[in-house]
């Protein structure tokens, strides 16, 4: 018993001493803003959304009819479509349409305005993460239990718990920023057709582009991993923490490996996806088929029907 305690004690003490070393290491120019003081703030959020989008919310929901939110899914995307096209125009105008050279630019360790503006910018790229985690409340409320993949899991809690780290050590972070830029353009577009899809039948006509989505996501990728890697081939670039340049280089190759080959079990060797052609009625309602994209969230056609159950086979719902 003992010996235990004199464990349990230490474990303690070298906790407390990471989080000493946490809190003199975070940035002065970030400490002030929301979630940024503690990381225990922020993992007990992300670790309670991956308990509630696993285990609380399908339980709570099981015996309950799925709430229709038609109005409040339009309303929320449709946001979400303004906070990210102004997060892009932030990213661009505080360095990558003005000062950045979109090669080996540094760690900006100054207090000119431009430089806070670019903090603010990737403050509120990381703020808008937990935004997103809305996206799983609408799942779960909807009970479409299935959509809550590990993927989609894993990217809603993982990002915003990276980012954590990224804007408290380096919250002007030169060229680690460019991919935030970079995903907050794709989530104009994905948001969009969010947007779009929950507004009913008569949009429908307007989503012919569902597959060319995951091949938004795939760009994205290319574009990140090509940008990164120029770090690899630079005669000298002193940027201040490479182990940065290290993960977003590795992020960026995992994910577009992993959907690559989505991309070609669904749309070239035809086995993830129903054909949309002849599609059958479910009580006159069109059964559309669900695209998959490149951050685990799934695009549903706003007029599908599914049943918590259920599994979609040759373009049919069946009963399991």
């Amino acid at each position: 018993i003992k010996q235990a305690a004199t464990m349990i004690q230490e474990a303690v003490s070298s906790i407390l001493k990471l989080h000493s070393y946490l809190q003199s290491r975070t940035d002065a120019r970030v400490k002030d803003y929301p979630l940024m003081q503690s990381p225990v703030q922020m993992t007990t959020i992300l670790l309670a959304y991956v308990f509630s989008s696993v285990y609380v919310g399908p339980r709570l929901m099981a015996n309950r009819k799925p709430f229709h939110l038609h109005t409040a899914m339009i309303i929320y995307n449709l946001s979400m479509v303004l906070l990210n096209a102004y997060i892009v125009y932030e990213f661009m105008m505080s360095g990558w349409a003005t000062t950045y050279t979109w090669r080996c630019d540094l760690i900006d360790t100054s207090s000119s305005p431009q430089t806070l503006r670019m903090i603010r910018a990737s403050w509120l790229f990381y703020f808008s993460k937990y935004i997103e985690l809305l996206d799983t409340v609408f799942f779960v409320l909807r009970k479409k239990q299935s959509q809550i993949t590990f993927l989609h899991v894993f990217h809603h809690s993982f990002m915003p718990w990276t980012w954590w780290w990224g804007i408290t050590l380096t919250p002007a972070g030169g060229m680690g920023s460019f991919h935030a830029m970079v995903n907050a353009t794709v989530h104009v577009i994905m948001y969009f057709y969010y947007g779009l899809s929950a507004a009913g039948p008569r949009f429908q006509k307007y989503l012919w582009w569902k597959k060319y989505m995951t091949g938004i996501q795939l760009l994205q990728f290319i574009v990140v991993s090509i940008h990164i890697s120029q770090y690899y081939f630079m005669e000298k670039c002193d940027y201040q923490v490479p182990l940065w340049i290290h993960l977003i280089w590795m992020y960026g190759v995992f994910f577009f490996i992993l959907f690559s080959n989505f991309w070609v079990q669904a749309y070239i060797k035809g086995k993830r996806l129903p054909t949309a052609d002849n599609k059958p009625k479910l009580n006159g309602s069109t059964i559309e088929h669900i695209t998959v994209v490149a951050n685990g969230k799934h695009l549903e056609n706003g007029n599908a029907h599914h049943y918590s159950n259920g599994k979609i086979f040759l373009g049919k719902v069946k009963e399991i």
